[in-house]
């Protein structure tokens, strides 16, 4: 293989693997991400239990829903974010892998001209050479 096709290989494999590894952080953040959203979701459970079994807090429940609801806006909307975010990693390193195997598949093309080369040039010698014998005989 050819030094030129090995650094283009090399190349596109890190950016490969630097792709895959921003992946799974994307992953790994929106999980934590989904986590959030279950606890909020327990909690407000949680809180209207609670004011069902204690009068005085049911006034007080009003006032947490409404902040319970500007968190979880949040926590959706950062999902969201993620979830895009993580759509275009996976078209990214997609386009990489695809990148990649185009480079591969080039480089394995030439390795396999060149064979043929030397084998057309190798038959060519020695079918001058049998000339040149039956010219001696």
């Amino acid at each position: 293989m050819t030094q030129w096709a090995q650094s283009l290989i090399r190349i596109s494999g890190y950016e490969v693997e630097t792709l895959q590894k921003r992946l799974a952080e994307i992953a790994t953040r929106r999980a934590t991400a989904e986590m959030r959203l279950a606890v909020l979701d327990a909690e407000r459970e949680l809180e209207t239990d609670h004011a069902r079994a204690d009068a005085s807090q049911r006034g007080l429940l009003e006032a947490y829903l409404d902040g319970w609801k500007i968190r979880k806006d949040s926590a959706t909307t950062e999902l969201r974010a993620m979830e895009m975010e993580e759509e275009g990693a996976r078209d990214a390193l997609m386009a990489a892998f695809e990148e990649l195997k185009k480079f591969e598949h080039v480089a394995e093309v030439t390795r396999l001209n060149e064979l043929a080369a030397l084998a057309r040039r190798e038959s060519a010698a020695m079918d001058e050479q049998a000339i040149l014998r039956a010219g001696r005989a």
